[in-house]
C-alpha cells in the first residue's frame, strides 16, 4: 500500500471509530459532567501522524451527529485538532502525551459549555469538571491504550 493510501486509511478508521464511540457513549460524551470514551483514542498521533485529521474529522462528526451546537462543533473539533498536533510533538515522552487533550478540551469545552450552552456554572468548575472526564478517558483508557499498541508494534513501519 503506497503512503498517501495507507495515510487515508488509517485517518478515516481513526475518524469511523471516534464517531462510533462517541454515539455509543453519547449519554456520557456531552454534558458539563463528561467523559467522552473516543477521547482515549488521543493517544493516537504518538503512532501516525494520520492520526491528527482522522481524529479532528471524528469529532467534528461525533459532534454533528450527536446534535451539539455549531459552536460545539467547530470549536470543539478546532481543539481535537490542536490537542493532536501537541501529542504528536511530544510523541517522544509517552506519559506526558495525554495532557494537551486534557488541557485544551477541559479550557476550550469549559468555555462553549459556559458561553455556547449557557451552563449555569462557574467557568472554572466546568473547566474542572471536563479536565477531569479528559484525565479519565485520556490516562484511565488513553495511556493503557498506548502502552498495549506500543507493546504488540501494532503500527508498524514499512
Amino acid at each position: 500500500m503506497n503512503r498517501s493510501t495507507k495515510f487515508l486509511t488509517q485517518a478515516g478508521l481513526i475518524a469511523a471509530i471516534y464517531i462510533v464511540l462517541t454515539l455509543a457513549f453519547r449519554p456520557i460524551s456531552f454534558g458539563e459532567v463528561q467523559v467522552r470514551i473516543a477521547e482515549a483514542l488521543t493517544i493516537l498521533p504518538f503512532f501516525t501522524p494520520a492520526a491528527i485529521p482522522g481524529l479532528f474529522v471524528g469529532c467534528l462528526l461525533g459532534n454533528f451527529l450527536g446534535g451539539a451546537i455549531v459552536y460545539d462543533i467547530i470549536f470543539g473539533s478546532l481543539a481535537s485538532l490542536l490537542s493532536s498536533v501537541l501529542v504528536y510533538m511530544l510523541r517522544r515522552y509517552k506519559y506526558l502525551v495525554p495532557i494537551p487533550p486534557i488541557v485544551i478540551n477541559g479550557i476550550v469545552v469549559g468555555l462553549i459549555l459556559k458561553y455556547a450552552y449557557a451552563v449555569p456554572l462557574p467557568l472554572i468548575s466546568l473547566m474542572i469538571f471536563v479536565a477531569i472526564g479528559q484525565t479519565i478517558a485520556c490516562y484511565g483508557l488513553g495511556l493503557p491504550l498506548l502502552l498495549v499498541l506500543q507493546k504488540n508494534n501494532i503500527f508498524k513501519k514499512n
